[in-house]
């Protein structure tokens, strides 16, 4: 299945989230964020939690991040949970985590403990990579119309729907 820049859009929509920016976003008064790094740490995260029938990674995860850079509270942390994911790397595979193979990236996320870990903003490293890191990227998968029809979800909630789909029973 492949994921669009629609279907980013359509996720970011779900969650009452818009606009797009793109490069190096520098909000009054902060540092630049280094969008490129960000996005490039997602789309090899997201190679590794997402399930390998879906394509259009990059894309997808490229719209999706630029709609959450509006939030600089949500970029803070997921600077951070970066830069542990990197640090996590070089410390076990003597390279930066996007440099990695999808499956020492698998072994990274499990050594920071994002897998078991439950998700809290500010916590500890292991809630934070999973808050701002995996589920940010499994919300936004399973938000998005073609997302949501891989675990069966017709019309994701906040999307529109045929009537057959409502008409159905429980046992349709």
């Amino acid at each position: 299945m492949e994921l669009t820049r629609r279907d980013a859009v359509a996720a970011l929509s779900a969650l009452g989230v818009g606009g797009t920016l793109a490069g190096c976003v520098t909000p009054p008064g902060s540092e630049p964020v280094d969008v490129d790094r960000l996005r490039e740490t997602l789309v090899a995260a997201a190679e590794v939690v997402y399930p390998s029938r879906v394509s259009g990674i990059d894309p997808f995860v490229a719209a999706f991040l630029e709609g959450r850079l509006a939030d600089r509270a949500h970029v803070e942390g997921l600077e951070a949970a970066v830069a542990e994911l990197d640090e996590n790397a070089r410390v076990w595979f003597d390279d930066g985590f996007t440099a990695l193979s999808v499956a020492d990236r698998d072994q990274v996320l499990r050594n920071v403990g994002a897998d078991e870990a439950d998700e809290d903003p500010s916590g500890t490293a292991s809630e934070r990579v999973r808050y701002y890191v995996v589920n940010d990227l499994l919300l936004a998968l399973y938000a998005s119309p073609t997302g949501g029809e891989l675990v069966g979800l017709e019309n994701p909630q906040g999307h529109a729907g045929g009537t057959g789909s409502y008409q159905r029973g429980p046992n349709a």
